[in-house]
């Protein structure tokens, strides 16, 4: 006999244990490589409740089950990831990036490797979260093409996040997000809302046209990713791993880059300690070498 709501607002009252919390994060760390701490057992918690709610189980005892079991709906796994994953992004965030990007990778890419002029450049911003980097980027490359005549670039977008994905492919914000980015450029490159109330704001057509998204697991075996790029962005991404499980993605990430090709980091993640063939030529910018 199907339970009532009441029943259901009850068993929502249960309390994820910390045998399944060792459980999910166990998964979680084999699928995605990200670790859970004890002291986000209440966070996981938390977000499961949306799984819960979804399929109309009353206890994370059943979700467990069905997860553990192997006869979870099918895209499940993914929207468990979804769920766990952290999604923090901005436009411009850290702009230093951005300036070093136009001021010295730019230039010595083209006179280098004519990258850019011969070839689109390629640039990836992997873990790009709701697109706002990716989108970034498009804008700086398309101000740089201004003064560059024939100046090509393609941009790759990645995540883990099959929802976060699909915000970014639609490229649209709500409006005070968008306020890191200067006023000429959300004037050029950001459409807002014909209803003044919904206080967003759209990506520019051809902008979204210099950005693909695609899902991208970084414990997979295989990319899927047959070029090199001559700019990697992997911003407050490494972060979430283990420091054994950064060297190895790391070391991935310099094989998609040329000698001379650019890796940033974020702020706070460094290199230090790691044999990688990554020179720093700025903070959190790496070289190939």
């Amino acid at each position: 006999m199907a339970e009532n709501p009441s029943q259901l607002l009850r068993h929502f009252d249960l309390r994820l244990t910390s045998r399944d919390f060792e459980r999910f994060s166990r998964l979680v760390y084999d699928q995605c490589g990200i670790k859970l701490p004890a002291h986000k057992q209440s966070m996981l918690e938390a977000r499961l409740r949306k799984r819960l709610r979804a399929l109309g189980l009353g206890s994370f005892e059943e979700y467990a089950e069905l997860i553990f079991s192997g006869r979870e709906p099918e895209g499940e796994l993914i929207r468990l990831i979804d769920v766990v994953t952290t999604n923090k992004t901005d436009f411009f965030r850290e702009p230093a990036h951005f300036d070093f990007l136009v001021r010295s990778a730019l230039p010595e890419l083209i006179v280098r490797d004519e990258a850019g002029v011969s070839r689109p450049l390629r640039v990836w911003s992997a873990g790009c979260s709701t697109g706002k980097e990716p989108y970034t980027l498009a804008m700086v490359l398309s101000e740089f093409q201004a003064t560059h005549p024939g100046f090509r670039f393609e941009i790759l977008g990645t995540d883990i996040s099959t929802d976060v994905l699909d915000k970014a492919a639609r490229g649209i914000y709500a409006e005070e997000k968008a306020e890191p980015v200067p006023a000429a450029l959300r004037r050029k490159y950001l459409l807002r809302s014909k209803d003044p109330a919904q206080r967003q704001v759209r990506i520019v057509p051809e902008l979204r046209s210099q950005v693909r998204f695609r899902r991208l697991n970084f414990m997979d075996a295989d990319y899927g990713l047959r070029e090199s790029f001559d700019v990697i962005f992997c911003r407050n991404v490494l972060i979430y791993f283990d420091r054994q499980t950064q060297e190895r993605l790391l070391t991935r990430f310099a094989g998609y880059l040329e000698k001379g090709s650019f890796l940033f980091l974020g702020h706070s993640e460094t290199l230090l300690g790691l044999n990688l063939p990554l020179r720093q030529m700025a903070p959190s910018v790496y070289v190939r070498v």
